[in-house]
């Protein structure tokens, strides 16, 4: 059928004679990061049934769709996956507790004896986003964490702080940059040299951040060159 003249001289098109329609029905919701609306939203995910149309009208089931997500905001269609990636407000949560964790492995590794490394790591922590954080804080818990392990300062870095590292910083690196693992690095390096050059202790945590954050071993060793020349 052939379009025809309306009103106005516009084209009317006649109706679809066969279609496709697709009924969602809600089955969960929550808070995500909408990679359209480019921030935090709440969501429906959706499960769909699909019928074919004649003249708009459903009349056979044609099979499920989906299941996706439902921005609440712009009303988009995503795919489940988008739900992998951590709000901002969970992104920046694991991001300073990343910071922390990297700042207490360099600090065990031998520099918690050093004013000026517990300094420089205090600050980093509270740049992070631990506003209250302290010297003292930091050595308290440094202390407590060689007591619960039976660690000994300036030894390699052991099975139970690998762990507590890779805990923190495995769920992370995916979400980074480059840019942004290498500057978990890099603010672990700096206070690591905030009171001498690198002992072997620290190197050895160092390299074991580098690895949880996906940084090869030659990326490692030119950063933690780099960390030492003064910008």
């Amino acid at each position: 059928m052939l379009p025809g003249r309306g009103r106005n001289d516009r084209v009317v098109r006649p109706a679809r004679m066969l279609g496709t329609r697709t009924a969602w029905t809600p089955v969960g919701d929550g808070e995500f990061f909408c990679p359209g609306c480019g921030g935090d939203r709440n969501y429906q995910r959706l499960t769909g049934r699909r019928r074919f149309t004649l003249l708009g009208v459903p009349v056979l089931p044609r099979g499920e769709t989906g299941p996706v997500v439902e921005c609440a905001a712009c009303c988009r269609h995503f795919g489940t996956d988008v739900l992998d990636h951590p709000t901002t407000t969970r992104f920046s949560a694991m991001l300073r507790d990343a910071v922390h964790t990297v700042a207490l492995a360099v600090l065990a590794a031998g520099g918690t004896c050093s004013r000026t490394a517990l300094e420089a790591a205090a600050a980093t922590v509270r740049a992070a986003g631990f506003d209250d954080c302290t010297e003292d804080q930091l050595s308290a818990l440094v202390q407590a964490l060689a007591a619960d392990t039976g660690r000994v300062f300036g030894e390699p870095c052991g099975a139970g702080l690998a762990i507590e590292l890779h805990e923190a910083l495995d769920p992370l690196a995916p979400h980074l940059a480059p840019a942004g693992r290498e500057s978990i690095l890099l603010q672990g390096a700096r206070i690591a040299l905030a009171d001498g050059p690198y002992t072997p202790a620290e190197r050895d945590a160092l390299a074991t951040v580098g690895g949880a954050l996906t940084i090869c071993a030659d990326d490692v060793t030119r950063l933690l060159a780099a960390a030492r020349t003064p910008s």
